[in-house]
């Protein structure tokens, strides 16, 4: 059986290697230079995929969370420890990505505009979320209290993904009212970025859950370790 899982985990990382190296080709040799924002505007294509993979793993955090609420066991809580931290680091990129590309568009790295700020409001949601289980030790109330503040901080990602639509701002979308969408060259090279992301994050949470199962045993022996010795004492 562990055979098998440690195939599937090549095969995985093989199919993310092979679609990022080919996204990577796109991007920069098959995808024209948009005219009115020139060569920066290829951060679109890593920008994106970036804050789709950030909703991922806040996604995973606030339903394993819930789940956690309602039924109380470990291996809830560790999947929604590994969602935020896989999240955050997306979400990093998407917050050091998005200024890259404003500076050249609005000639400022940052403005308060309404999708900006309700990423970053977002970020440090969750990220109070992570530190909150970070510093705090393994109390069951402190776990209790992380996963209410998990499932509240859920209620930011619709705002964050609709934000343009409900508060309007300058952030540029891939489609506008009216609009005629994107060239042949510039949609195939989006997908393929966001199948490439998608199979990294997935490599990502396989790998992050194998380390964190065998964290946990090794925590669950020197639990036992200590029982032993005490029993002896």
């Amino acid at each position: 059986m562990l055979g098998a899982m440690n195939k599937l985990l090549a095969l995985l990382v093989a199919a993310a290697a092979a679609a990022l190296l080919a996204s990577t080709y796109m991007i920069f040799f098959y995808a024209p230079v948009e005219m009115t924002m020139g060569i920066v505007q290829k951060i679109f294509y890593v920008h994106v995929p970036a804050a789709m993979a950030m909703y991922g793993g806040f996604i995973i955090t606030s339903v394993a969370s819930l789940v956690y609420l309602l039924r109380p066991r470990r291996v809830f809580d560790i999947a929604a420890v590994i969602g935020v931290e896989i999240g955050l680091v997306f979400g990093v990129f998407v917050l050091i990505s998005g200024p890259m590309w404003a500076y050249k568009a609005w000639g400022k790295a940052w403005v308060w505009d309404p999708q900006l700020t309700a990423t970053m409001v977002l970020f440090l949601m969750y990220g109070g979320y992570w530190l909150l289980r970070l510093f705090s030790g393994p109390s069951k109330r402190v776990r209790t209290i992380a996963a209410v503040l998990a499932v509240v901080s859920a209620v930011g990602v619709p705002f964050v993904h609709f934000a343009v639509r409900l508060w309007g701002g300058i952030h540029p979308t891939v489609e506008r009212d009216g609009g005629d969408g994107v060239a042949a060259k510039i949609g195939a090279t989006f997908g393929m970025s966001m199948l490439a992301t998608f199979l990294l994050f997935a490599c990502l949470v396989w790998l992050h859950v194998n380390v964190a199962r065998r964290q946990d045993r090794v925590d669950q022996l020197y639990i036992d370790v200590e029982d032993i010795l005490r029993s002896h004492a």
